[in-house]
């Protein structure tokens, strides 16, 4: 029998169902109700609900409640620091059933390769993961980044099954103000879907940035940003990552009437905080303890996002939909009992049958060797712009203090929490070295460095001996990337990350324990940010107000333009 033909019969009960679930009630999102009847999946896709169907392979969840798959509406799969096949097994048992990545940190390293890796990767993983192109490989003309992608390029790139419009575009100013390059991104996907990238943008600049065909966007992090973007008609994705926390701030704007137009992102979320806290998961417990209804998180998390993104095939276990289901304890636990992935019990034998390809971007640091000299400051002026650390925010302050010039150097000066940052270009290119004053990281000694670093991923540093910060940039280059603690010379901790520098090829348990490591080892610097490593990264992108830093100097965001 053909498939259509299959998947009528099955859904009348003319045939026997491939599977059925059988015992749960089905959490309804269009009327809130929950649902009784068995649940008939034929092969990737949902046939009937609410009925008796019979089946060779049926599973009890008694007591359990059947949900849509959760939709993970933005998110960077390279800043999880594992692969995609990794991300795949650490994440899908939590609920998440599709993954809308853009794959702009490893663009930005080894160009289009990478991305044709995500879109190759995609075939195999259980989740479903929507690669949408990335739109700003460079993000700014303010960086060095290892790669460029112009419209020409993008287009190479399209036509592939998992593609899904343009991602976030991040040049904000280069969209309102009609920069050529950008117009030709646009024009090439004009029509589809385009995500945005617009933080703190109002008013007719605001009115500007959506006239360009821009739907979607993660930046807000306040009610009254995200409530003028939800009234001129774009989708609001509330974001909770390892390092921006938007969604206390949003959770009251978040209610069954705002539901349909507000989805759920991570944008970057490392192993540990996956461990310690949860996924989406995490998110949608978290969001209904506040006082968010159900139907309103849990529509946030899967059929607000298909709808935003025109996945018409899920969000809602329904017939005719891809059978994408969680199992769950309870509406305000969310812990997953059983997950379903395209009809597929996501199980260990499952993650194990899954077909892999070789890695990419191996021996990507190419930095020049640096010394302790490299990391002085000269001037003449006593005021200094300094980067001011918001802790659960990628948005920075910019700062003014007054630092003392001894020796013709401005000296990190611990007592004040003011430590030298450095941007070490990597890719071989230029060997740009840029220093500055970043203020928040409580570091008393040592160093940190990463070559994690949006989104040009060059060598980022913060250290208050010079000797220290050349040595964890000189051992950076050693193992391909990655983050590095150091001490009066010695090493403390590290994480290798040989996958352009971003990603590790150890599975995600390894990296999760390795990072618990390195959060100690900061800790006995000073160190008092939870998450300093990824709070370093963003840091040096540009595109996030209000000072940052990249190999070519301290940026002022606000002005668009390096600071001479």
């Amino acid at each position: 029998m053909a498939e259509l033909e299959r998947r009528i019969a099955q859904a009348r009960g003319d045939e026997p169902a491939d599977l059925v679930l059988r015992g749960g009630r089905i959490f309804d999102l269009v009327t809130g109700a929950l649902l009784e009847g068995d649940v008939a999946i034929c092969g990737d896709m949902i046939v009937g609900i609410m009925g008796d169907y019979e089946s060779a392979r049926v599973i009890d969840l008694d007591g359990l409640i059947l949900v849509p798959g959760f939709i993970d509406t933005h998110l960077h799969i390279e800043s999880s620091l594992v692969t995609p096949f990794e991300f795949d097994r650490c994440v899908t048992p939590r609920g998440v059933t599709t993954a809308i990545c853009d794959p702009h940190e490893i663009a930005n390293v080894i160009g289009a390769e990478g991305i044709r890796w995500f879109q190759e990767a995609s075939r195999h993983t259980l989740m479903d993961i929507k690669v949408q192109l990335s739109s700003c490989v460079p993000s700014t003309h303010m960086e060095t980044a290892g790669a460029e992608l112009d419209a020409e390029a993008l287009a190479d790139l399209r036509g592939h099954p998992s593609e899904l419009g343009l991602a976030e575009f991040m040049n904000y100013p280069g969209v309102i103000h009609r920069e050529p390059g950008a117009m030709a991104k646009l024009r090439l996907f004009e029509g589809g879907h385009v995500d945005g990238h617009c933080p703190l943008l109002s008013g007719h600049d605001l009115n500007a940035y959506i006239a360009a065909g821009i739907r979607t966007e993660h930046e807000a992090t306040t009610a009254a940003e995200a409530r003028e973007k939800l009234q001129k008609g774009m989708r609001v994705l509330i974001r909770e990552g390892s390092v921006s926390k938007d969604m206390n701030a949003l959770q009251p704007l978040l209610t069954e009437r705002t539901a349909p137009y507000m989805c759920l992102c991570t944008d970057d979320r490392n192993p540990l905080d996956i461990a310690e806290h949860g996924h989406l998961d995490f998110m949608i417990r978290s969001l209904i303890a506040a006082g968010t209804p159900p139907l309103a998180a849990y529509r946030a998390a899967s059929l607000s996002g298909a709808e935003a993104f025109g996945l018409s095939d899920r969000g809602l276990i329904a017939p005719g939909r891809r059978a994408d289901i969680v199992a769950v304890d309870s509406l305000e636990g969310c812990h997953a009992q059983l997950v379903l992935a395209g009809g597929v019990d996501v199980s260990d034998p499952a993650f194990a049958s899954r077909a892999t390809i070789p890695p990419v971007g191996r021996g990507s640091v190419r930095a020049p060797a640096v010394t302790a000299e490299d990391f002085r400051v000269t001037g003449n002026a006593q005021e200094t712009d300094v980067i001011g650390i918001r802790e659960g925010q990628i948005l920075t302050d910019h700062l003014h203090e007054e630092i003392a010039i001894a020796d013709g150097d401005k000296r990190p000066d611990p007592a004040r929490d003011l430590v030298r940052i450095a941007v070490v270009e990597r890719h071989g290119r230029n060997g740009n070295i840029a220093c500055g004053f970043v203020k928040g990281f409580g570091l008393q000694a040592g160093a940190i460095a990463s070559t994690v670093c949006h989104d040009h991923h060059n060598i980022a540093c913060v250290g208050v001996d010079y000797a220290d910060m050349a040595r964890a940039a000189t051992r950076l280059g050693e193992i391909e990337g990655g983050f590095v603690v150091v001490r009066d010379g010695a090493v403390l901790a590290e994480l290798a990350l040989p996958v352009a520098g971003l990603m590790s090829l150890e599975p995600f348990e390894t990296v999760r324990d390795r990072l618990v490591e390195l959060r100690a080892a900061a800790r006995s610097l000073g160190v008092t940010l939870e998450e300093p490593f990824l709070q370093l990264a963003f840091l040096a992108l540009p595109v996030i107000p209000a000072l940052k830093i990249t190999d070519r100097g301290m940026v002022d965001v606000t002005r668009f333009e390096i600071i001479a």
